[in-house]
């Protein structure tokens, strides 16, 4: 009891004494304060707490209809879209998703509707079985509490009366989501750790979501996860709003458990398998099989690159050192059907992903790393920030960013963009290759900007530059020569009088 309570007390019972014909008043009865809304810093305060402890796996004895689950029999087990928990609403829908095939690490799942958490318990009535996937029916009796894969958000994207998938997660701690008239292609994830090191990748994983209810005039969905992984425990938010672009307004709360060299904040995760500048090494009838075909960044000076993507026959890590990075993100550029000429895939419908850090990040490398592939099944490029400084055991780390998914990466500036890089053995000489790279002509006056082409190993020879009005390009070309080279980063850039009218483009040779 504070001080003055006491006083209040004292001076109450007096009274009462002096007055012995007289009924004390009742005190008026309190009233108990609200629920503090749960938010952020309740799953920051669960991700600390975690992190002083040893790290626990988590994993799910999937039985009966859910076990040993191919591929296709998964896909036959949907969501009925009468257990919607927001069904009625005109704005979003939400899907849970079942266990099975590699998922089988419990993920717990809470719906918090107006700042009240309330716990979702896996049941299998929840779900539709596709009887020709499941010709002898399901035994509810046999199944658990197995938990949840994970889940997937519908809103009218593309249509007014059609609820369409707008983003999914699952499966460690990845997600992917979709633009107006774009298809699924990369996807992000809430942590990197490890990628493309020599001693093995670690895959965090969201192990808990809390997904808000969104109000009848939200156009948002606030979503709170908890991620945990041997080296790690983090809390995240995303407040995603779907549209043109479909943006996650995200926030990152990192609290380790061991000193972390290795850890890639804001990752990005694709697939480049070939296209016009390795399309000799591949037997297909398509020009080009990618999600992304280059690495976009704006650096904390302004300055604007294009990192080509490429394939590879061995493990390539390239790393971009930059102060309080501007943005950075994997890129869908060829975005016509004649680029890929595949009806089933559509690869031209991908979207792009563009990460817009906000506050200071400091120090570090936007780092890409290009893993060979055989074909298209598996994504093999992933981008990510690496700070400089180690992450602390026993710290808190805070990280905001804005992740875009659109068609097209969210930067305007007026400034001359590479729009295809092609490459293949030089005519005239056997020991070189010719590289051609196409930039939009649009922002060049009648003068011809001056091109200036690098190589960090080897030498540049000829090279040329020729204005294409019809296709609204302006071509560079120009041969490269290793010189016994085994590995060079190649650049071009279109200067003016007052310096760059292009932006960087960029590409990595290795020799096969």
């Amino acid at each position: 009891m504070t001080a003055v309570g006491a006083l209040s007390s004292s001076l109450g019972a007096a009274l009462a004494q002096e007055s012995p014909g007289t009924a004390a008043p009742e005190a008026a009865p309190v009233e108990a304060a609200p629920p503090k809304p749960f938010g952020f810093e309740d799953v920051a305060a669960m991700a600390r707490d975690l992190a002083s402890k040893a790290y626990e796996y988590r994993d799910a004895e999937l039985v009966g209809s859910f076990a040993n689950l191919t591929y296709d029999r998964y896909r036959g087990i949907r969501f009925r879209r009468d257990r919607d928990p927001w069904a009625g609403s005109r704005d979003f829908a939400l899907d849970l998703l079942p266990p099975g095939v590699i998922f089988h690490e419990p993920v717990d799942i809470s719906l918090v509707d107006d700042g009240v958490v309330i716990p979702v318990r896996f049941d299998p009535h929840m779900f539709d079985f596709d009887p020709a996937q499941f010709p002898d029916g399901v035994d509810y009796e046999t199944l658990g509490n197995m938990g949840w894969s994970g889940f997937r958000l519908r809103a009218p994207l593309n249509r007014p009366d059609v609820m369409d998938e707008i983003a999914v997660f699952q499966g460690a701690s990845y997600f992917r989501a979709v633009a107006r008239g774009t298809l699924y292609g990369l996807s992000a994830r809430g942590l990197a750790i490890g990628t493309g090191s020599a001693e093995g990748e670690e895959f965090p994983m969201f192990r808990g979501f809390w997904i808000h209810k969104p109000g009848e005039q939200d156009r948002s969905v606030l979503i709170h996860a908890l991620l945990d992984s041997e080296s790690v425990s983090g809390a995240f938010e995303f407040r995603i709003t779907p549209g043109a672009e479909t943006v996650f307004d995200t926030r990152v709360a990192l609290f380790p458990r061991t000193d972390m060299g290795n850890a890639g904040i804001a990752p990005l995760t694709s697939m480049y398998w070939f296209g016009p500048t390795d399309r000799s090494r591949v037997d297909d009838y398509r020009p080009a099989v990618h999600d992304s075909d280059g690495l976009q960044m704006l650096t904390g000076d302004e300055q604007r690159l294009w990192r080509v993507l490429s394939g590879h026959s061995a493990l390539q890590i390239s790393a971009f050192m930059d102060n309080n990075p501007l943005g950075f993100g994997l890129a869908q550029r060829a975005r016509d059907f004649e680029s890929y000429k595949d009806a089933e895939a559509r690869y031209e419908k991908r979207p792009s992903a563009w990460i817009a850090p906000q506050g200071e990040w400091g120090r570090g490398t936007v780092t890409l790393v290009e893993i060979p592939v055989e074909n298209e099944f598996n994504d093999n490029i992933v981008s990510f920030w690496q700070p400089a400084d180690r992450l602390v055991a026993g710290n808190r780390y805070d990280y905001s960013y804005i992740l875009t998914f659109a068609a097209e990466v969210p930067d305007s500036a007026p400034i001359s963009r590479v729009v295809e890089t092609m490459s293949g053995k030089a005519v005239n000489n056997a020991n070189a290759r010719t590289y051609v790279v196409d930039f939009d002509l649009g922002l060049f006056g009648a003068e011809n900007p001056v091109p200036q082409i690098r190589a960090s190993a080897g030498r540049i020879g000829h090279s040329y530059l020729l204005r294409l009005p019809d296709q609204r390009r302006m071509r560079l070309a120009f041969e490269y020569l290793p010189e016994g080279a085994k590995l060079a980063d190649l650049s071009a850039v279109l200067n003016g009088p007052e310096g760059p009218l292009s932006e960087t483009w960029i590409a990595r040779w290795t020799r096969e």
